[in-house]
């Protein structure tokens, strides 16, 4: 069985791996692309190749070439990933199966300001709370971003700010108060602090940019809740905690598995996904929900669940074929570099 993996993180050559050493003996022959050739997961891979750098509609055609070119059974895709989920017919059609949710969940779960106020109504409507989340406001301009701050500063919170639409730490800024010290800017290296003078300066380059969201800034530890799921049964949530640096930690913390099935009876996200919470004041509140394998999914693997392969064996089977799994929990890990000679 031929699996196809599209630029995506370095981590996932740890997925690969589990996928490849699964305890069932099934074989797979994995594919990668990515437009660097020495993207480091193509070592792991059985055939990589140099994908073209492009997007949109000609993206999806070249998929889709792919998949018939190298007769690919299986796509797990990164790259335009809401996309491609908006074009799963085209897949099917050639008999290609591919890890993503329903298209209007991808796209709801790829906005983070419409996945807020979707569960915003959805509590209106039951009369009940789902899941906390953090007091934001959406701008697109510089005048907007000043009131927001305003706003959120008159109730307490320190304020952060991040793209509406993007990936990992990417946009992320929290705005201190304040000129930048010689002292931090001299030892302290790279940060993600912004003094507000600068913050408008950058924003005001131009009369309108893409959606931001300002929001409180939530100082508390932040977990990712790993889950694994089909048809609204949620068969595995593990919440792995960030303990500080690179430690990272596998805790049975009921409050979040509580959050991992609210969300999960609410809004059916199939295979795998990855829900993550940072408490403020003793509160988790939600942060985002990313549709997909999550970077630091290998640390809650060591729980002795092999989740990559699992969510392809819901792929392929649905809940026909899932075990009661019983995840070992209370594993605090981290991880050091390995060198790698590229071939």
């Amino acid at each position: 069985m031929k699996i196809w993996f599209n630029r995506w993180f370095t981590t996932v050559a740890h997925y690969i791996d589990l996928i490849r050493n699964n305890e069932d003996g099934t074989v797979f022959k994995i594919y990668g692309s990515h437009p660097n050739e020495d993207a480091l997961y193509l070592q792991y891979c059985d055939y990589a190749f140099v994908e073209p750098d492009i997007s949109g509609d000609d993206y999806i055609d070249y998929c889709l070439s792919v998949c018939i070119e190298k007769e690919i059974d299986l796509f797990i895709p990164r790259k335009e990933n809401v996309l491609i989920s908006q074009n799963l017919s085209k897949f099917h059609e050639i008999g290609v199966k591919v890890l993503v949710c329903n298209a209007e969940l991808m796209a709801l779960m790829d906005n983070k300001a419409a996945m807020y106020e979707s569960i915003t109504e959805r509590e209106k409507e039951q009369g009940q709370p789902l899941v906390p989340i953090p007091d934001y406001v959406v701008v697109n301009n510089v005048d907007e971003f000043r009131e927001a701050y305003t706003h959120l500063t008159k109730k307490g919170h320190t304020v952060c700010f991040k793209p509406v639409i993007g990936e990992g730490a990417n946009g992320f800024r929290v705005i201190k108060e304040g000129q930048e010290t010689i002292e931090e800017l001299l030892t302290e290296g790279v940060s993600r602090r912004i003094s507000m003078e600068h913050a408008c300066s950058i924003l005001s380059q131009k009369e309108t940019f893409p959606d931001l969201m300002v929001l409180e800034y939530l100082e508390g530890y932040e977990y990712s809740i790993d889950c694994l799921a089909y048809d609204g049964e949620l068969h595995l949530a593990i919440p792995r905690k960030k303990a500080g640096g690179r430690i990272r930690e596998l805790e049975d913390n009921q409050e979040l598995l509580g959050i991992a099935r609210a969300l999960h009876r609410e809004y059916n996200i199939d295979y795998i996904s990855n829900i993550q919470v940072k408490f403020s004041k003793g509160v988790p509140k939600l942060l985002e929900i990313n549709p997909r394998m999550a970077g630091g999914l290998n640390i809650s693997c060591l729980s002795g669940v092999n989740i990559p392969y699992e969510a392809i064996k819901l792929l392929l089977h649905g809940n026909s074929q899932v075990d009661k799994f019983t995840p070992t929990m209370g594993i605090r890990a981290s991880h050091i570099e390995k060198e790698i000679v590229l071939t």
